[in-house]
């Protein structure tokens, strides 16, 4: 659904499961920084409001979205997390570096989920204007950061289950 239709920080608190024992990490990209800081703040608000404490969630910056994969591989790498939040926002311009930027950060992230079995969540804004980017970090769209960390809540409490070796995952509870 298009984020013109959905408030991106709209969700049911009450089917999260408790974030608390949880560890997240956080890469956010400097570059369009207004957009991605505000990002980050939401991301960060969403997962302390859900149990998450300061220390259990580490962040790094990055100068641009193109660096997201590999500085989330670095991290996940360095220390021990249930789920990596990407964070940027390439605004279309003159020419196609969007579509390149985007297509290469989501393959990578898909491609380090799939080969670790961890979570890897992208949380990158695609916009066409700055007008759009700042409607969804925390504009009338809501905040792309919130619902990252929903995401990375619900994921990790999957990836979690996983390493127990518990047989349902999903909705066969």
């Amino acid at each position: 659904m298009a984020s013109a239709h959905k408030n991106l920080s709209s969700y049911d608190e009450s089917s999260l499961p408790d974030a608390a024992p949880m560890r997240f990490g956080i890469v956010v990209a400097d570059w369009n920084a207004d957009i991605t800081h505000a990002l980050y703040a939401g991301c960060f608000e969403t997962l302390q409001k859900h149990g998450a404490t300061e220390d259990k969630i580490h962040t790094v910056q990055v100068p641009g979205t193109f660096e997201l994969p590999a500085a989330a591989r670095m991290l996940a790498g360095r220390e021990k997390l249930d789920a990596v939040i990407c964070l940027g926002c390439v605004i279309k311009g003159e020419t196609k570096h969007d579509e390149y930027i985007n297509n290469a950060v989501s393959q990578g992230l898909v491609n380090l989920s799939i080969a670790t079995g961890q979570p890897f969540i992208f949380g990158v804004l695609t916009p066409n204007s700055q007008e759009q980017a700042l409607d969804r970090a925390g504009g009338k769209h809501g905040n792309k950061g919130v619902e990252a960390a929903v995401t990375a809540i619900r994921m990790a409490e999957l990836y979690r289950s996983s390493k127990e070796g518990k047989k349902s995952i999903g909705f066969g509870r």
